[in-house]
Order: C-alpha cells, then sequence, then structure tokens
C-alpha cells in the first residue's frame, strides 16, 4: 500500500507551477548535448571549464578503470582509500595551500558531514540566509542551533555570534543561484573577532575564479588562518565527480575520525580519481580557460545591458536572468529549448518565492555566436513570456 496523499500532494506541487521533470541528456559535442532527441546548446551546466568532455580526462579515467576496476569495493576505512585517491588528495591539498585534504563522495555529503562532526548538539551554527541546502541541512541534522543573518552581510553576522562562544559561521563562496560572491574577508574578520570556525564552501569559485583557479579565497587573499574550512567539489569546474575538505592535518584527521558521511559509504571509485587528477592538473595548466571565461561573462552582461534584459549582479559564469512568477519562468524555458537553448527554470524552494528566474551558465567551450544568439532568444522570449 502506497502513504496516501501523494497523488494529491503531486497535483499541488504541478498546480504551483513547482513540479520538476527530468530530461535525458547526452553530450553531443562541446557546449552540445542531445536532450529528448533535439541537439541544444549547453547552458545550465556547472561545467565551467569545459573539462567534463575533454579526451585527456576521458583518457584518465580509462587508464584508471584498466588498473583499479570500475568500483573502489569499501569505504576509505575498510580498503576502499586507493593510490589514486591518496594522490589526489595531496595534489588538491598542494592547489588550495592547505596542510591536507579529504575526499567525499558528494559535496551535500561533505557539508553533512563536516558540520554534523565540528558542531556539538545545541552548539551554535550561523549561516547565510542564500546558503546552499546543504549547508543548511548540515546544521539541522546535526541538531544545531542554527541562525541565519541576512545575505552577504558581514555586520548582520557579527550581531548574530554576539555573546557567542565556539560557533562555527558557514557561508557559500559563490552563491549558486544568484552568482554573486561572499565578503569572505569581512566574514572572517567577524568569525576571528568572536572566535567562531569559518567554514567556505566553494564548489562554484574553485577553478574559476582567481588567477590560479584557487577561488574566492585567492581573490581575497585568504589562507588557512583565516578560513578554517574550505569544501570544494570536483562535479564542476573540474568536470568529474565527487568533493574534498581541506584543512590543517589536525582537521582532517578528526575528520577521519567523526565525519559519519565519511566513514560510512563506499569510496568514489579510483578512476575518477584518477580522471581528476588530469583535471585538476589542466585547471593549474590551462589559464587561458579562465580568461576565456571571463571574457563570455563580459560579453553576456554587455549584451543583455544593450538589450534591457534583468540581470542580476553577477561576475561570475552564473547569470542569472530574474523573472518573478514560476509559469513565466518555464515559458521562457521552454521558448529557449525550441530555439535551440537548454536554460534551465529556478523556482521556489530553491530561490525564494516570487524570484523564479533563468539561471544561464557560460562556460569557456561556448563561442562568442553562441553567446550573442542566447541573448537575441532571451530578448525575443521577454517581449512574449515575461516583464
Amino acid at each position: 500500500m502506497m502513504p496516501s496523499g501523494l497523488g494529491a500532494s503531486l497535483r499541488e506541487i504541478d498546480r504551483a507551477g513547482l513540479y520538476r521533470r527530468r530530461r535525458v541528456a547526452e553530450r553531443c559535442g562541446e557546449g552540445l548535448l542531445a536532450v529528448d532527441g533535439r541537439r541544444v546548446v549547453d547552458f545550465c551546466s556547472n561545467d565551467y571549464l569545459g573539462l567534463a568532455g575533454d579526451p585527456r580526462v576521458a583518457a584518465a579515467l580509462q587508464r584508471g578503470a584498466e588498473r583499479y576496476g570500475v568500483g573502489s569495493g569499501a569505504s576509505h576505512l575498510i580498503c576502499g582509500h586507493s593510490p589514486a585517491h591518496h594522490g589526489l588528495e595531496e595534489e588538491l591539498a598542494d592547489f588550495v595551500g592547505r596542510e591536507r585534504a579529504l575526499l567525499f563522495s558528494t559535496g551535500y555529503m561533505a557539508n553533512l558531514g563536516v558540520i554534523a562532526a565540528l558542531a556539538p548538539r545545541g552548539g551554535l551554527v550561523v549561516e547565510d540566509r542564500l546558503n546552499h541546502a546543504s549547508l543548511l541541512d548540515g546544521a539541522q541534522l546535526a541538531g544545531a542551533r542554527l541562525k541565519r543573518y541576512a545575505h552577504v552581510d558581514a555586520d548582520a553576522l557579527a550581531s548574530r555570534l554576539a555573546g557567542s562562544r565556539d560557533a562555527l559561521v558557514a557561508t557559500d563562496g559563490v552563491f549558486s543561484m544568484d552568482g554573486d560572491v561572499a565578503p569572505v574577508a569581512r566574514l572572517a574578520d567577524a568569525a576571528g573577532a568572536a572566535g567562531a570556525w569559518l567554514l567556505v564552501d566553494d564548489a562554484h569559485g574553485l577553478g574559476v575564479l582567481g588567477p590560479k583557479g584557487g577561488g574566492t579565497l585567492e581573490v581575497a587573499g585568504l589562507g588557512q588562518a583565516e578560513v578554517t574550512v574550505l569544501v570544494g567539489t570536483l562535479g564542476k569546474a573540474f568536470g568529474s565527480f565527487g568533493a574534498f575538505v581541506a584543512g590543517t592535518g589536525e582537521l582532517i584527521e578528526y575528520l577521519i575520525q567523526k565525519a559519519r558521511t565519511y566513514a560510512y559509504t563506499t569510496a568514489l571509485p579510483p578512476a575518477v580519481a584518477e580522471a581528476t587528477r588530469t583535471s585538476l592538473a589542466l585547471v593549474r595548466d590551462e589559464g587561458w580557460r579562465r580568461e576565456r571565461l571571463a571574457v563570455l561573462v563580459r560579453r553576456f552582461r554587455a549584451g543583455a545591458a544593450q538589450l534591457g534584459l534583468p540581470l542580476m549582479e553577477s561576475a561570475t559564469p552564473i547569470q542569472p536572468v530574474l523573472i518573478g512568477a514560476n509559469e513565466a519562468a518555464m515559458a521562457a524555458s521552454r521558448a529557449l529549448y525550441e530555439r535551440g537553448f537548454l536554460v534551465t527554470a529556478i523556482r521556489p524552494p530553491t530561490v525564494p518565492a516570487g524570484s523564479a528566474r533563468l539561471r544561464v551558465t557560460l562556460n569557456a567551450a561556448h563561442s562568442d555566436e553562441q553567446v550573442d544568439r542566447l541573448l537575441e532568444s532571451l530578448a525575443s522570449c521577454r517581449s512574449r513570456q515575461y516583464p
């Protein structure tokens, strides 16, 4: 017997314009996807540097599978921690300038595990109001006292921390739905003044921002002393899969002992770790990818300004076109799909009510012509689908 009420709940979700439907997508070229039988330009993935389809990364994956097999066979603490995992952890630590790094299977698991390990039940966790769901869920599942401060407002954070001891502050580096960057230097000052730890989840900044791809912390000139915990994901700019936490050797050793989402899950396949080692080398060596991406961001924003498109403030590859109503955002997304572009409509609860948007994401594989055609299509859709 199925629990009663599911059908009615699904119908209500649909009536509210919040129903989510999967599409079958297959890569068919640089920046291109075949989606439900239609060839479209991908303007919604997080493959910012175009590495997910790079043949050198694919070749490394194949070599890894030939050496290690398809799966890891166990958790890291049993027998699943291979030389590929260990080498990747050392290389990631060097890349972000920290003593050690620890691999997790997903970014969600990394945030859940770290917050639960560092925040005691009833302890204080203070987070940006627009943080990723994994950070917010981490505090709630840990049984911590969760306080939220106004978005990117360091003064509001300081107010929340007043009188507290041993708090954990958590923020996105680049906010995944708005594309703006946290004021990490000011947040670090506020956390430091209160004796709090600071966790920065730089999933959308690492590889993309900074001259060396070191993300929001490189841009701000912050290191291990100012930001205690750095979380990064590998399925975005690095084009592969997985996540990591980086910090002091003592922090990493503590997480090995206490982070349940690390201890009680199968390690990611060693072949994926080998592929990521190659993509990490490409992130470090091929700075032209970041330069090209920055050029495309400027081109898109300049074109949108000329057309009067309602962009949100963002200097990152995440370029949200604010629409407002759920159905209008869905209609615009469908119209773009018919014109050959895949752009996702983002609706509540992922974003606040009344702020549904098209989330345009740029990557280094896009051409000038593709960006210009998207802008033309957005302008055409605006005249018919949204204000």
